[in-house]
C-alpha cells in the first residue's frame, strides 16, 4: 500500500509543479527533428525533390523545344515561284504557311480593300490589300497585303501596272466575323469569299504579305522589287505561322509529369517520416504523464 502511494506521489511530482514533466508542445518537438542526427534524412529528401523537379523541367523544356522545331519558320527559306507552291484552284498547302513566293503579275487597283482590326506598334488600324493578277490581266489574282495604315483615308493610291516582288504566303482567314456592310471596301477578316465579291476575276485560295527580309540571294525584295505597292505604308506583319501537332514530343511531356510526381512522392515520404518521428518523441513523456490507476 505504501509502495503504491509512493508511486502515485512520484507521478504527481513529475506531472505537476514548476519543474514537473509535461506533454511537450509542437514547437518543442520541431527543434528535436532538426538535430544533427536527422540532417542526413532532411538532406536526402531535399536532394530527391530538387533532382526530380530539375529533371521534370528539363523534360518540359525538351517538349517545348521540339514543338518549336516542328513549327518551322519558313520565312527565311529561299523563295519559290508561286506556281511551284500552289495553283489557282488548289487548296492551301498546310505545310507552306509563311513560304516566300516570287509574285509576278498585274495589279488590280479597283479591287483594293481594307481589313480592320490590325495592330502595328500597339496601334489599331487596317491592312491595305490589293489583288495581283498572276501572269495576265484577266488571270486569277492573289490578294496581296501591301502594308498597314491607321485610317483608310490616309492610304496612298493603289498601284497599277505590273509588279514583281516576294511575298509570304498565308492561308485565307476564317475567324467567323461578319461584315456589317458588304457594300463598302472594309472587311473584318481576309476571307477569300468576301474578297471575291469586290473583284471581277477568280482568286487564289490564299493571300500574300509583301516580304521585306528573305534568304540571301538575288530576289526582288525591298529596293530590288518592282512596283511592290508598299510606298507610303507601314510594314504589315504575319498573322499565321506553322503550328506543331498535338502529339509532338508528348513523351517528353509525360516524362516531365512523371518526374514531378516522383518529387511529390519523395516530399510525402519525408512528411510521413516527420510525423512518425514526432509521435515517437512524444510517446515516453505521454506514458509518464498518464496517472497510475488506483486500486478499486
Amino acid at each position: 500500500m505504501r509502495e503504491r502511494d509512493a508511486d502515485r506521489g512520484t507521478v504527481r511530482a513529475l506531472t505537476s509543479g514548476a519543474g514537473g514533466a509535461r506533454r511537450r508542445s509542437y514547437a518543442e518537438v520541431v527543434p528535436e527533428l532538426l538535430a544533427p542526427r536527422y540532417w542526413a534524412v532532411h538532406l536526402l529528401a531535399l536532394v530527391a525533390v530538387a533532382i526530380a523537379g530539375a529533371l521534370g523541367f528539363w523534360q518540359y523544356d525538351a517538349w517545348h523545344s521540339r514543338r518549336e522545331a516542328e513549327a518551322v519558320d519558313l520565312t527565311r527559306v529561299e523563295p519559290e515561284p508561286l506556281a511551284a507552291v500552289m495553283g489557282p484552284d488548289d487548296p492551301f498547302p498546310g505545310t507552306r504557311i509563311g513560304q516566300p513566293v516570287v509574285l509576278d503579275g498585274t495589279w488590280v487597283p479597283r479591287g483594293t480593300l481594307y481589313v480592320s482590326g490590325r495592330e502595328h506598334d500597339g496601334r489599331d488600324g487596317f491592312w491595305v490589300v490589293t489583288p495581283l493578277a498572276i501572269t495576265g490581266d484577266d488571270d486569277p489574282a492573289l490578294p496581296v497585303v501591301r502594308g498597314w495604315v491607321a485610317d483608310p483615308a490616309d492610304a496612298p493610291p493603289a498601284p497599277s501596272g505590273t509588279g514583281e516582288f516576294v511575298g509570304w504566303l498565308q492561308p485565307a482567314e476564317g475567324t467567323g466575323a461578319s461584315d456589317d456592310d458588304p457594300a463598302d471596301d472594309v472587311l473584318p477578316q481576309l476571307r477569300i469569299a468576301d474578297v471575291i465579291q469586290h473583284v471581277d476575276q477568280d482568286l487564289y485560295g490564299a493571300y500574300a504579305v509583301v516580304a521585306d527580309d528573305v534568304a540571301p540571294g538575288a530576289w526582288p525584295v525591298g529596293p530590288t522589287a518592282t512596283n511592290d505597292g508598299t510606298a507610303g505604308l507601314a510594314r504589315a506583319g504575319l498573322e499565321q505561322l506553322p503550328e506543331a501537332s498535338t502529339f509532338t514530343a508528348v513523351r517528353n511531356l509525360l516524362y516531365a509529369v512523371e518526374w514531378w510526381v516522383f518529387g511529390l512522392f519523395a516530399a510525402f515520404i519525408w512528411w510521413r517520416w516527420t510525423q512518425e518521428a514526432r509521435a515517437a518523441a512524444r510517446a515516453p513523456e505521454a506514458a509518464v504523464a498518464d496517472p497510475v490507476p488506483s486500486d478499486p
